[in-house]
């Protein structure tokens, strides 16, 4: 199980940018990257169309995932992770979040803000437990 997501600085710029065009509404996407031990580290950031009919929620473009899993095989590269956006400003799972869960070790990042102007606050969780992980870069 994963205790720190290493996330370089101009993801998170990439995410906030992403998060900020898409609010109202939530921003997705996949995270692409490597397992070093108990670290995951992200190496690129894969927006996807959110397929969620409702404002409050997303849904990950599934052909998205299947085209980038066949993208990455052989290249030492993984899906070790999600993100979406929380235009409620809340940083932390929401019930829906934990109803979808997801496999052992999967990140979920989330970008909590509260406007389409404002500063984008990042937090990552695993995604059965939720519980948070160190956020490195």
């Amino acid at each position: 199980m994963p205790s720190t997501f290493i996330l370089p600085q101009s993801l998170r710029a990439q995410i906030a940018v992403e998060a900020r065009a898409a609010f109202p509404r939530e921003c997705c996407g996949l995270i692409e990257g490597t397992r070093e031990g108990e670290d995951v580290r992200a190496a690129a950031l894969h927006p996807t169309a959110n397929f969620s009919a409702s404002p409050d929620g997303f849904e990950i473009d599934p052909s998205a995932h299947i085209r980038l899993l066949r993208t990455l095989r052989g290249t030492g590269q993984g899906i070790v992770g999600c993100y979406h956006s929380h235009p409620n400003g809340r940083p932390e799972p929401s019930e829906r979040d934990r109803s979808s869960g997801g496999e052992a070790g999967f990140v979920w990042l989330i970008a909590a803000l509260d406007d389409g102007a404002g500063p984008v606050e990042l937090t990552a969780f695993e995604a059965t437990s939720f519980h948070a992980l160190l956020l490195g870069d």
